[in-house]
């Protein structure tokens, strides 16, 4: 069965993916003045203060790529981890981006309904920790829809393929993933 699994995953990361900048973790400190820029931009986003910067980006992104096809696309940012973080992160955001570029607003069809540790809070149970389901989906909205899937920042890609997964068991078409941030460990 793991082999399935794995098929799925690859499916959704062998998609498009689109990145604005370099997310270093904060244990790399041979970094540069944009490197650290970028890091606090990731920081402040999280916190719900660089929306509006991040809106116009990932806007400006999505008018790029889609153009008037925005308006036939839901954006749909992976939950956060407490339904708390996933309001401060996003809900501004989101209608914001939809605002822009006439997208339809995924995000209030998703509700995070329990709390699970954050895997980088919890590495030593990564496996057991991605397995719990505290997302809750309106599933008609999704069923027949083409979907973009937005999130803070990508290492591995886990998180944005199963959260893409699961919305394609709901029906919906993932086009692909949209990220502020992928994280680098080295500096070229």
């Amino acid at each position: 069965m793991a082999h399935k699994n794995d098929y799925q995953i690859q499916k959704q990361l062998d998609k498009p993916q689109t990145w604005f900048c370099k997310y270093y973790p904060a244990r790399i400190r041979n970094v540069g003045e944009k490197e650290i820029a970028d890091r606090q931009l990731v920081f402040d986003f999280k916190d719900g203060r660089a929306y509006e910067e991040v809106a116009q980006r990932t806007a400006e992104n999505m008018l790029t790529l889609y153009g008037k096809g925005c308006v036939n696309i839901v954006f749909a940012p992976v939950p956060a981890s407490t339904s708390e973080s996933n309001e401060l992160r996003y809900k501004a955001f989101c209608h914001r981006v939809c605002e822009l570029t006439g997208a339809e607003n995924g995000y209030e069809h998703v509700r995070v309904c329990g709390e699970r540790k954050t895997i980088h809070d919890n590495r030593k149970n990564e496996d057991e920790v991605r397995k719990a389901n505290v997302v809750e989906f309106d599933e008609p909205f999704f069923d027949n829809k083409m979907v973009l899937v937005f999130d803070d920042v990508i290492t591995k890609g886990l998180s944005y393929a199963k959260y893409a997964n699961q919305l394609e068991r709901l029906g919906a078409c993932v086009i692909g993933g949209m990220f502020l941030a992928r994280t680098h460990y080295k500096v070229r």
